[in-house]
């Protein structure tokens, strides 16, 4: 196809990409999984449970042949500044449309024949207010409106396009199907987000999908923040966490409001040999804080609205609203944290396994930081599917 099949291609692709079919052979690790077919119509959380994957949340696939328009409009909503939105593919997968956001701003990466281009322009999104959106071809162009303005333009030719549109097209919602080695500008491809109200290039194929349970519903509105529902937590290896210098130690800074029916376990550092080393939960009917170091515990008044961890060579500092409320003589948890143990936020990880444990954390954390850097739950080498990493029911 020409360079207005590519752009076609690209845009359908992509366009119909919130469409999406899981194209998978139907089995991983050894289990057979059942796909599922799903409704495209309503709204749609783009979280899902294959963390750690660029696998996409759901999938379609048609004959090009049924395809009448190559136009698509939906609505998007999101907090979160990177992820992946739709995929789309044709050509078997040679010939490829991503449409993600980056810094909050919509990109597009295309590859079609001999043409491998990535462009990135428009308003940024992630301000969580629902936005129109619309992917269209036009000749040589693939063109992105946002809020009926247009937004980006992205030019395609080549010579060695072909100009019949025949097999078939793929789409896929929440992740892509190419290897992410061939893109452009690689992203992180979690996203925090819901759209809507979607026509995808007049397609009525079905979604399938390959998830465990329902998927994500969509808050009715939202707030900034990570939202931990009461059902999992999230798992970060400290060695990949480094120290600056033993003299300053490590600084964990939790912003939340805490006497906002906080109910659970906030953050857990745990060592496999000696378990357990750090916990601080809430308890929202005794309207208590208990920070545990090793087998001794702290009792707090909830109420704060930021808590701050220093840990020190030889002792750990508890301040709340910037105010040092204990230090407490402890071991060298530095040179754990250098080795690498599991620091968690949302539970208490079980004895052996740090991807499931009790005391989950029901509540809304507005920010973490650690090192003075603002810390991305999409980045955590486990998070539970229940945690929204950038938004909060309002």
């Amino acid at each position: 196809m020409g360079s207005l099949r590519m752009l076609a291609c690209g845009l359908l692709l992509g366009l119909n990409l919130a469409l999406l079919v899981l194209e998978t052979d139907g089995q991983e690790n050894g289990m057979k999984k059942v796909k599922k077919q799903v409704s495209g119509r309503g709204p749609v959380n783009l979280a899902h449970q294959q963390r750690g994957t660029w696998r996409p949340l759901m999938q379609t696939r048609a004959d090009l042949s049924e395809v009448r328009s190559i136009k698509s409009v939906f609505e998007l909503r999101t907090l979160d500044p990177e992820g992946a939105v739709f995929y789309g593919d044709t050509n078997a997968g040679e010939d490829w449309f991503v449409f993600s956001l980056r810094n909050g701003i919509p990109e597009m990466q295309i590859a079609k024949a001999d043409i491998l281009v990535s462009a990135i322009g428009g308003p940024k999104l992630n301000d969580g207010q629902w936005h129109k959106l619309g992917l269209s071809n036009e000749g040589k162009f693939v063109i992105l409106e946002v809020d009926g303005k247009q937004a980006l333009v992205v030019g395609l030719e080549s010579n060695k396009t072909e100009e019949v549109m025949t097999g078939q097209i793929r789409l896929a919602l929440g992740g892509i199907l190419v290897d992410e080695k061939k893109l452009v500008n690689p992203f992180v491809a979690e996203m925090d987000g819901c759209v809507r109200e979607g026509n995808w290039l007049n397609l009525t194929s079905p979604w399938e999908t390959e998830e465990v349970g329902d998927l994500m519903p969509c808050f009715d509105a939202i707030k900034p923040g990570a939202f931990f529902s009461g059902a999992g937590l999230s798992v970060f290896r400290t060695s990949e966490i480094p120290i600056e210098s033993e003299e300053k130690g490590i600084n964990i800074d939790i912003w939340a409001e805490s006497s906002n029916e906080m109910q659970g376990a906030i953050l857990n550092l745990r060592n496999d040999e000696q378990g357990s080393i750090l916990s601080v939960r809430a308890n929202n009917i005794t309207k208590e804080l208990t920070l545990t170091l090793g087998k001794s515990s702290t009792v707090f008044k909830l109420g704060f609205n930021k808590l701050s961890i220093n840990m020190l060579k030889d002792r750990v500092r508890v301040s709340l609203d910037d105010i040092l409320s204990r230090a407490i003589e402890t071991p060298d948890y530095l040179a754990s944290w250098k080795a690498g143990i599991f620091l968690s936020f949302g539970g208490i990880p079980d004895e052996g396994d740090a991807f499931h444990g009790s005391q989950y954390l029901h509540g809304c954390i507005e920010k973490i930081q650690i090192q003075g850097k603002d810390v991305d739950l999409d980045t955590a080498m486990y998070k539970h599917i229940s945690v929204s990493s950038h938004s909060c029911p309002a």
